[in-house]
């Protein structure tokens, strides 16, 4: 099965099934003398597993990651990363009611008519639980790019559902089940546990929008013309289970903007704004890099839908078992991993092309 390797130097390669006994990654390309740690990948996908909190699936699941090669004496020795994740708490029971029937919204149709057979337990390969190897392989991009050039990947939840959440501080992102950018203590966060114990009771769902960003990156990664930092970055993250939608900086804003705002302006030696999210003609500027994600609403619900079995009857379906009413909730930290990925391949794309070149004194200061 093709398609599941992201990057080109520093590329990641997942494997495994929703309910089958592991999932896991194996990271080529990652540079020797990194120290590297079970503990350097666990607060992610801490941040990322299911059973956290009321409002996200109740499945059980330690993600503890065990790292198989790669790793010698406590860094990395250049050779590929493989990182296996065990699944201790599958339920497939909950899923005979759909072995012979298509779930709307899912991938159930589309992977059947393509490979004439699929795993339907949990989605089998197109489950969101393969989103914890990429978390895991996005933390030792992050430790990377953090102590070679100081750069700073994080993100949040911008809405969940009709209930939009303004920025107020990064501070608040991790102590809240939201990963809403509010303080401890925000009457949001009590409107936000309203919607959901609502949506859950209702057996319905809903989608979010998520922001990230990366500051800190230098000027010049990037490459013209098919293989633009946007468009990776637009690649990696339409493959995040659920995401309809990206924008790069303004994103659709810009349909409306004039060209005298939109053009980031170049004042006293640094651009006056970032309409263009840190990418100019698919090459850092050297601004944070700033994306936001429309993710579904789950298509796991409670709720009788109408569909078509494998023998083309028309049935009634609605899933059991345990899902996300809002999948987007628990995707931050996947973001922020696909996003860290993409730059880690582009760094490393950079130095092996103009490691020599040197502009000794950029006119512009980010």
């Amino acid at each position: 099965m093709s398609g599941n390797t992201l990057g080109l130097l520093f590329s990641v390669t997942t494997f495994g099934e929703s309910h089958g006994p592991a999932i896991g990654c194996v990271i080529d390309g990652c540079p020797p003398g990194l120290a590297l740690s079970v503990a350097d990948l666990q607060p992610d996908l801490d941040r990322r597993k299911p059973g956290t909190s009321r409002h996200v699936t109740q499945r059980r699941e330690d993600d503890v990651p065990e790292i198989l090669s790669g790793v010698y004496e406590g860094v990395t020795t250049g050779t590929p990363i493989a990182i296996l994740i065990r699944n201790t708490d599958q339920r497939s029971k909950d899923y005979g009611n759909i072995a012979q029937a298509f779930r709307p919204g899912h991938a159930d149709y589309t992977y059947w008519m393509k490979y004439g057979v699929r795993d339907h337990r949990g989605g089998g390969r197109s489950s969101a639980r393969l989103t914890a190897p990429i978390v895991a392989a996005g933390a030792v991009a992050k430790k990377w790019l953090a102590e070679r050039f100081g750069v700073t990947v994080r993100g949040y939840c911008a809405q969940i559902g009709t209930v939009a959440i303004p920025f107020e501080t990064w501070a608040g992102v991790n102590a809240n089940p939201f990963f809403a950018p509010v303080p401890e203590g925000s009457p949001k966060i009590d409107e936000l546990e309203a919607y959901m114990d609502a949506l859950r009771k209702s057996g319905d769902s809903c989608g979010a929008r998520l922001y990230v960003e990366a500051s800190g990156v230098p000027v010049g990664w990037g490459e013209p013309l098919y293989d633009r930092l946007d468009a990776d970055i637009a690649h990696a993250m339409m493959g995040l289970n659920a995401v309809k939608g990206v924008e790069i900086g303004a994103g659709f804003m810009s349909v409306t903007q004039r060209g005298t705002e939109h053009s980031d302006q170049i004042v006293a030696g640094r651009f006056a704004s970032n309409h263009a999210g840190g990418v100019l003609g698919g090459i850092s500027t050297g601004q944070p890099i700033t994306v936001s994600l429309a993710i579904k609403p789950t298509s796991s619900i409670r709720l009788d839908r109408a569909t078509l079995n494998t023998a083309g009857e028309a049935v009634t379906i609605n899933t059991e078992g345990r899902h996300d009413p809002c999948v987007g909730i628990r995707a931050t930290p996947i973001a922020e991993a696909l996003l860290s990925i993409v730059l880690m391949d582009h760094a490393l794309r950079h130095r092996a092309q103009c490691a020599d070149v040197s502009v000794a004194t950029p006119p512009v200061q980010g």
